[in-house]
């Protein structure tokens, strides 16, 4: 078997989720928004803000500054911004494989939230492209994001591994013919590439 790309989720993975449940929730304490409000607004503009036919300026419109606020848009991009860490033990692990492997991000994000985190951690120092949800207009678990994502890295579906923390995104990359795993920290990973003949 030989494996010629590997495609790393980035929320979960690399760094921690971007403006997942628990983010928003510190977020949205942090700067006293009412959390039902917040909740039901935000579940209403995210698929539109992931599938980049929304700005971030324009969810934070819908979401937050349809109220009056005592803060700015700055400052709470700012707070957004600040929950993302990176999981250092991945992160050295993508950076050692990409010195032999080709390496390249497919995940679910808004675009500026992407781009922000992308310019953060130097992730494209070692992923060689980013198929991100905002960008092709396609989110995982749909089966289209990942056919698309192949055919832009010129690679079979046998021939790749899809690395993410959810098994229903795993469960999807497998459909379609790719190898998957689901990444609960750097070492398992490590083992289970390996058992899959990459080094």
């Amino acid at each position: 078997m030989t494996i010629r790309a590997l495609f790393f989720d980035i929320g979960g993975v690399l760094l921690s989720n971007g403006w997942d449940r628990e983010q928003r929730a510190v977020v949205a304490a942090q700067f006293g928004l009412d959390a039902t409000d917040f909740g039901e607004r935000h579940k209403l503009a995210v698929p539109e803000l992931e599938l980049g036919r929304m700005t971030l300026d324009e969810y934070l419109e819908q979401t937050v500054f349809c109220h009056p606020q005592t803060f700015t848009r700055d400052e709470f991009r700012a707070a957004m911004e600040a929950q993302s860490t990176p999981h250092e033990g991945a992160l050295a692990l993508a950076r050692d494989l990409a010195t032999r492997h080709r390496l390249y991000a497919l995940n679910n994000e808004g675009r500026d939230l992407n781009d922000h985190r992308i310019r953060t951690y130097g992730l494209s120092d070692f992923l060689l492209a980013f198929f991100t949800s905002s960008t092709l207009e396609l989110m995982k678990p749909n089966p289209a994001i990942y056919r698309a994502a192949l055919t832009l890295a010129a690679v079979a579906p046998h021939e790749a591994v899809m690395i993410d923390d959810r098994a229903q995104n795993t469960e999807a990359a497998r459909r379609v013919g790719m190898h998957a795993i689901q990444y609960k920290n750097a070492a398992q990973l490590r083992e289970e590439l390996a058992a899959l003949g990459v080094e």
